[in-house]
C-alpha cells in the first residue's frame, strides 16, 4: 500500500513538473544540437547556441527612433506571444530584434509569452494548433484578449514599423 502511494505521488510530481518546466531543451534530429522547447523566457534565449545569437543580434540592432518614441505609449494595452523556433535562422536573427524594440519602447518584457517549437512547428508539452503558425518566428500581438495583428517570419518594413502599425 505504502509503495503504491509512493508511486502516485512521483508519478503526481513528475507529471508537474513536466507541464510547468520551462527553458526544456530537446535534441534535434536534423542539427544533431539541443534546441528550447515550449514555454521559454529571456534568460533561456540568452543561452546555449542560440543565446551566441541572441547576444549578438540584440546588440547590434538599432530600432527607428522615431517609432520608438510611438511605441512607448502604444505598448501598455497590448500581450505578446512570441513562436519561434531556436533552430530557424530567421529566429536567430528577429526574436533579439524584437526584443530590442520592446526593451527600447519601454515595455516589460516578462509579459511576452514566448513558445519555442520542433521543425514541425509543434511545442512538444501542449498544443498549440489553435495559434496557426506556419512559419517562425511568428510575433502575435493581443489587445484585450483579441488578435489584433502579426509579424510573421520577417517584417514587411521593420520590426518596429510593423508593430507600430499593428498597434496604431
Amino acid at each position: 500500500m505504502k509503495i503504491r502511494i509512493f508511486l502516485i505521488s512521483l508519478i503526481v510530481i513528475v507529471s508537474l513538473h513536466g507541464i510547468a518546466q520551462i527553458n526544456s531543451t530537446v535534441d534535434d534530429p536534423k542539427s544533431k544540437n539541443e534546441i528550447l522547447i515550449g514555454y521559454c523566457n529571456i534568460e533561456g534565449l540568452q543561452k546555449g547556441d542560440y543565446g551566441t545569437h541572441f547576444n549578438n543580434h540584440y546588440n547590434v540592432y538599432e530600432p527607428s527612433k522615431a517609432s520608438i518614441k510611438k511605441l512607448e505609449r502604444k505598448l501598455d494595452n497590448v500581450e505578446i506571444t512570441i513562436v519561434l523556433g531556436t533552430w530557424c535562422s530567421d529566429s536567430k536573427r528577429e526574436v533579439p530584434r524584437f526584443y530590442k524594440v520592446l526593451d527600447d519602447a519601454g515595455y516589460n518584457d516578462s509579459l511576452v509569452k514566448v513558445i519555442a517549437v520542433t521543425r514541425d512547428k509543434k511545442a512538444v508539452f501542449f498544443d498549440i494548433d489553435n495559434l496557426d503558425i506556419k512559419r517562425v518566428p511568428t510575433f502575435i500581438i493581443y489587445e484585450n484578449g483579441e488578435e489584433i495583428g502579426r509579424i510573421i517570419e520577417t517584417p514587411k518594413k521593420s520590426l518596429e514599423k510593423d508593430l507600430e502599425k499593428i498597434v496604431k
